[in-house]
């Protein structure tokens, strides 16, 4: 894999890869994760979750899992050959995780292990693999949602965290077209891409139509291939901790912006109603899947689960 790798990365290869992320910290990411890997190991999937919250793992503690001799930190670190050597079954029929590792400096891997640690994810033999990703929108969490067939970015109704939404979507959006046009060394179209970061000093791109408009007028053709990388971008947000009508519809302030500024028609809004359960689970170590399955809570992972499948 050259050095454009992620760019060059076939979603056929991540087929069953489904990335969870929280742009902004606090919204409930791990705990949905987790969650969502028993519903789906209990519609048959045979399903792995992957901590990739590098540093600050927890969600094997949100299993009910006291802790591994074997961590994702074995594997970046070179002390076992094969990702799947850490991989961890649990007390779950059909669910095994793979714990996230405390080293220092593991959240900020070289390219060259990130690009492994894909290659060995796309390999795993699961029917999901789920990747718990750190919050934030660094070019780490980035990349592994360019990967992944699905990504589920889970959000509160709040406008900090629905505004951090947007802006992750628009960076992987711009990272996926970096590389495509780095790949295919489109150099004009690079340059332009960068101006459209700029959107205040260059305000004829602060959209993508606008932007794809000025590209078709460099090169029609490499436009045309770029503007399908908009087709398969199809973002799953999870507005959270729903406690009114007015929260559920937040959602649409999201797929509005993406419409409107990244050209984006293809997102799906879904919701989790606030429930006590959660924090009941939480403070007993054990999932909410298993505590209370007859919960809000646990109805409406149940729906994003078949969504998945």
């Amino acid at each position: 894999m050259n050095r454009f790798g992620i760019g060059c990365f076939s979603v056929d290869n991540g087929k069953n890869i489904t990335a969870i992320l929280g742009p902004k910290g606090g919204v409930g990411k791990s705990t949905i994760s987790a969650n969502l890997a028993i519903a789906l190991s209990r519609m048959g999937k045979k399903v792995v979750a992957v901590d990739l919250d590098l540093g600050a793992s927890n969600l094997h503690a949100i299993l009910g899992i006291k802790g591994s001799s074997k961590s994702l930190s074995d594997f970046i670190q070179n002390r076992v050959k094969n990702l799947t050597d850490v991989v961890l079954m649990t007390p779950i029929d059909d669910l095994s995780i793979i714990c996230g590792g405390d080293d220092p400096g593991i959240a900020n891997m070289p390219y060259q292990k990130k690009m492994k640690l894909i290659r060995h994810l796309s390999s795993l033999n699961y029917d999901q693999v789920l990747l718990d990703m750190a919050p934030g929108t660094s070019f780490n969490a980035v990349d592994f949602s360019i990967i992944a067939r699905q990504t589920l970015l889970v959000t509160t109704s709040e406008v900090p965290s629905l505004l951090n939404v947007y802006s992750f979507i628009k960076s992987a959006l711009f990272r996926r077209l970096t590389f495509f046009f780095k790949h295919n060394e489109h150099f004009d179209l690079l340059e332009l891409l960068d101006q459209a970061k700029e959107p205040d000093k260059y305000p004829h791109l602060k959209t993508m139509e606008g932007f794809f408009r000025e590209a078709r007028q460099i090169d029609l053709a490499a436009t045309d291939s770029a503007r399908k990388i908009l087709t398969r971008l199809k973002p799953i947000v999870v507005v959270n901790r729903v406690r009114t009508d007015r929260d559920a519809r937040v959602g649409e302030v999201i797929k509005k912006l993406l419409r409107e500024y990244l050209s984006i028609e293809t997102s799906v809004i879904m919701t989790i109603r606030d429930d006590d359960a959660v924090g009941d689970a939480i403070a007993t170590l054990s999932p909410v899947m298993l505590e209370a399955p007859d919960s809000p809570f646990s109805e409406d992972i149940r729906k994003i689960a078949s969504n998945l499948c």
